[in-house]
């Protein structure tokens, strides 16, 4: 058996301490590991980019104060982010902060899906209380990459490793460790300190890598002796060369996390930095070591950086870049098909904050209007204004019958399909109903059917402040005008320059209104002190004659009109300020900002510019913003809510608006006023018609609301049927003079034919309609239009050709006449001797570059609403023209607006359960 003597043992034992001696520690670089895990993670974030395009990473690092050394970490945080391809951002808050400030902060990046990852720079260094605790608490556990949050910590401490970020110096520790290929499994491991930053998590970490673990700190008692145990050794307990060398078992694996300084002269700076553990010392017994600096420190900032770009991954393991995280609901329909009240009664809608969460919004940009409904604030619009805007289509239909062609419904219907049903953003934007039209003929849904806006009660009768806010704005205007034109005949000059310019404080300042004005008046002075008495009397003295002073209809409506084509809150004070309330005695116009009322108009109505969003009966996502009469102003959704909705959907996504009325009426105003003043070019045309509207034009009986349909409309006859698909050829051909693809939509009805349908959809694809299809969308929902949105989707990789239909610059008869002519396809126009006169008096007062607004019926091509089909011998008469300043148009009126039914309408609550009901 083979034996060894004791003297050979012996000088064996003495050689292996001497060889122990003399040899040096590995050194386990921080600075070569750092540099070789950020360049894992450049070539996973180009992977990244490649796979989804214009997807980056995100880091947000908030900082409070302007402490030196946080500087300078943050630098380091933001230069490696840069090297991998990561969005860094930083956000610094003076040191005057709050701690509500800083959670608002919080808030704001935790909603933003461009953002992975939040760091709170510690200290926080601000003058006011702060909560650290709360404040890292604060950050949403999935963006924590600094793994402080106590739901984070939590998992790491119950073992949850892949569901948990894991704090960024025990990480690198643990990365430093696997370099020196020690194995974890089975060591002894001690850990000095117990910070949560440092400590706790890195008992956690090597516990759950199988190491036995003891836990010391500067109260340990036997902690040379502890430390004289440790195969892997990690200190982080802040205190300079704590740990000495002959502590240090020989071979063990030693990791400090300390940066310590202490003074050496020999340094410029008069201090070195130095670690936990005595460096010099612990080289000769330790197998592998750590220097301080470049240790652990890169490896901080480098598993940060590994931390973000897994939140990313995370991130598109439940979202697509682009894609809404939407959950939609589709509704299987019931036969017989309930009323339009009992559907919406048997829909829960979700609450309207989850929606506008799911769709990217942030809180503090919602404003919840009850469960179901919130006003969402323009911040958000200024927010994503440098995001791409997705596709727009605009819904408008054929010269419709009194009962309508159901294009709000097929509006509805399209979004409903192209986002429920195709998995596209769709967003849709209409009109928000007045009780004129709640109680009409038509009834009171926002669409209808499986295809309309729920809760009805709430869309249709519930007041959201718009149509309120206006009128309170109207009766303003109209009692300031009485009491100045009042005021102006009993008071001297003085006293009426004391009630406009009131003396505060021993001081007299004029408003921005009243500035404007002496600036209109070529009075360059801004101190009332120094006006003249032929300036005062020019500044205050208005000489309003009250006859020609505008009724409330007309004031009520141009506000509205206001609020639809404004794009921020002060083009809204712009318009609001040149808004003509009546003339002088001279002829010249008064406006609200003569009356020095424009900015409590613009305070008032700063309300009512933000979009309502709802939701539809399958969850799609809608706004609902202003109700501009068509008949005297441009109809439609406002300018605001379809921006808005543009930047929402995505560079991918649909926005599906309205145009009031038929072609010939709403869409004319919808392109020569909206699009002029919005900027906004749509990309697809879709273009409703009903086949009881064609019979009507091809010569059945007329309809009557609030009475049956005659027979000859639930009968066959595809001859009338298509002597009126003519007024549909005509229609179709005329908004091709737009530039735009036009898809007719057919909305079906039971007592529709397939012949019928065949016929309507051949005769519009022989006047060019890119397609014509079928719709449904009352009765099936988005299912019943989901030809009609891949047909828009096709249609929308079309180029776009979009022009105006006139030049401005052509004199304002001209505008007309091209009006009647290529949209109604009259012979010409024929104004009045009135017409006449106001026409050359706004030419003369510079208004004669606006676009025109024809006021006329929408029941007929022509000035009369009970003919159909089309005369090209007819004349459209000009009654009256008023300049809407405020709004941007010229307000041309026929005299037919209010002769459209010689008989009232019956309203439609009489045997209506949602009125009746008690509930």
């Amino acid at each position: 058996m083979f034996s060894v003597s004791a003297a050979v043992l012996r000088r064996g034992v003495l050689r292996y301490r001497w060889d122990r001696c003399c040899a040096l520690a590995t050194v386990v670089s921080g600075n070569k590991t750092s540099q070789q895990v950020k360049q894992r993670l450049k070539e996973e974030v180009e992977q990244m980019k490649s796979q989804f395009p214009g997807f980056r990473p995100g880091l947000v690092v908030l900082q409070v104060g302007d402490r030196e050394d946080s500087n300078l970490y943050i630098s380091m945080k933001l230069k490696a982010a840069a090297e991998i391809g990561i969005n860094a951002n930083h956000i610094r808050l003076p040191e005057t902060a709050t701690e509500n400030e800083v959670l608002r902060n919080i808030v704001a990046v935790n909603e933003n899906p461009a953002f992975h990852g939040l760091i709170v720079q510690l200290p926080l260094d601000s003058i006011n209380p702060i909560n650290t605790e709360k404040i890292t608490n604060a950050v949403a556990p999935e963006k924590d990459v600094d793994g402080l949050t106590s739901i984070n910590a939590g998992k790491l401490s119950r073992g949850d490793l892949g569901d948990c970020f894991i704090p960024c110096t025990p990480n690198g520790c643990m990365e430093l460790i696997s370099q020196t290929g020690v194995s974890v499994m089975g060591k002894n491991a001690v850990v000095i300190g117990r910070s949560k930053i440092v400590g706790a998590p890195m008992h956690d970490l090597l516990l759950w890598s199988h190491a036995t673990v003891t836990t010391c700190h500067s109260k340990t008692p036997d902690l040379a002796e502890q430390v004289g145990k440790a195969d892997i050794l990690v200190v982080g307990a802040g205190r300079a060369e704590m740990v000495k060398g002959e502590w240090v078992k020989e071979g063990a694996v030693v990791i400090d996390c300390g940066i310590n300084h202490i003074p050496d002269e020999s340094k410029a700076s008069g201090k070195r930095v130095v670690g936990d553990v005595h460096y010099p010392s612990a080289k000769q017994r330790a197998g592998f070591i750590t220097p301080v600096p470049g240790g652990v420190g890169p490896m901080t900032v480098a598993m940060l950086m590994k931390n973000t770009v897994e939140s990313a991954k995370r991130f598109l393991q439940t979202h697509t870049p682009g894609k809404w995280n939407l959950v939609y609901t589709k509704k299987r329909p019931h036969e017989p098909q309930p009323s339009d009240a009992a559907i919406s009664s048997s829909c829960e809608s979700k609450p309207v904050v989850q929606l506008a969460r799911e769709l990217g919004l942030f809180s503090d940009e919602v404003e919840s209007y009850g469960r179901s409904r919130a006003k969402i604030r323009l911040d958000a619009l200024k927010r994503m204004e440098k995001q791409p805007n997705g596709k727009y289509v605009v819904v408008t239909g054929v010269t419709s019958s009194p009962l309508g062609e159901g294009k709000r419904t097929t509006a509805l219907g399209l979004a409903q399909a192209l986002g429920a049903h195709l998995n596209t953003n769709a967003f849709a934007c209409v009109q928000k109903s007045s009780l004129e039209t709640c109680f009409g003929a038509r009834g009171p849904a926002v669409g209808g059917g499986y295809s309309q806006i729920i809760p009805l009660e709430e869309v249709s009768l519930q007041p959201s402040g718009q149509n309120e806010l206006v009128s309170a704005a109207g009766r303003l205007v109209m009692d300031t005008v009485k009491a100045y034109a009042h005021y102006e005949t009993k008071l001297s000059e003085k006293a009426l320059f004391d009630l406009l310019v009131p003396l505060r404080e021993g001081q007299r300042c004029v408003s921005l209104a009243q500035l404007n004005r002496l600036k209109k008046l070529a009075i360059e002075k801004s101190d009332p002190l120094t006006l003249t008495e032929r300036e005062i009397r020019r500044f205050i003295r208005l000489d309003i004659d009250t006859d020609s002073a505008t009724d409330s209809f007309s004031l009520e409506n141009e506000m509205m009109a206001v609020l639809s084509l404004s794009s921020s809150e002060e083009e809204m004070q712009h318009r609001l300020a040149n808004i003509i309330v009546a003339t002088n005695k001279s002829g010249d116009p008064i406006t609200t900002e003569d009356l020095n009322v424009s900015g409590p108009l613009a305070m008032l109505l700063k309300e009512a510019l933000k979009p309502v969003l709802m939701q539809t009966v399958e969850g799609t996502p809608v706004f609902l913003h202003t109700s501009p009469l068509v008949n005297v102003a441009q109809g439609g959704p406002s300018i605001l809510a379809d921006k808005m909705a543009l930047k929402i959907v995505g560079s991918e996504g649909f926005v599906v608006t309205e145009s009031g009325h038929g072609a010939d009426v709403g869409l004319e105003k919808f392109f020569n006023i909206k699009c002029l003043y919005s900027g906004l070019q749509p990309d697809v045309l879709v273009m409703v018609a009903t086949i009881r509207t064609l019979k009507m034009q091809g010569g059945a009986p007329p309809i009557q609301a609030g009475l049956p349909l005659p027979k000859e409309y639930l009968q066959e006859n595809l001859k009338q049927l298509e002597r009126g698909c003519c007024h549909m050829r005509r229609q179709v051909e005329k908004a091709q003079a737009f530039g735009l693809p036009v898809i007719v939509a057919v909305n079906k009805f039971s007592s529709d034919t397939d012949a019928e349908l065949e016929l309507v959809c051949g005769q519009a694809r022989q006047a060019g309609a890119f397609d014509a299809v079928q719709c449904s969308s009352w009765s099936e929902g988005g299912a019943g239009a989901l030809a009609l949105a891949e047909t828009v989707q096709r249609a929308a990789k079309l180029p776009a050709c979009f022009k105006f239909l006139y030049d401005l610059q052509t004199p304002a008869s001209d505008k007309l006449r091209t009006v009647a002519q290529k949209m109604y396809g009259l012979k010409d126009v024929k104004l009045s001797p009135k017409a006449k006169e106001k026409l050359a008096l706004y030419t003369k007062q510079g208004f004669e570059n606006l676009p025109v607004c024809i006021a006329k019926t929408p029941l007929s091509l022509s000035n009369d609403p009970m003919m159909k089909g089309s005369s090209t011998d007819f004349m459209l008469p000009i009654t009256d023209i008023k300049a809407n300043a405020g709004a941007g148009f010229l307000c041309c009126l026929t005299g037919s607006t209010n002769a459209e039914m010689d008989d009232p309408m019956w309203p439609c609550f009489h045997g209506n359960n949602l009125y009746s009901d008690s509930k």
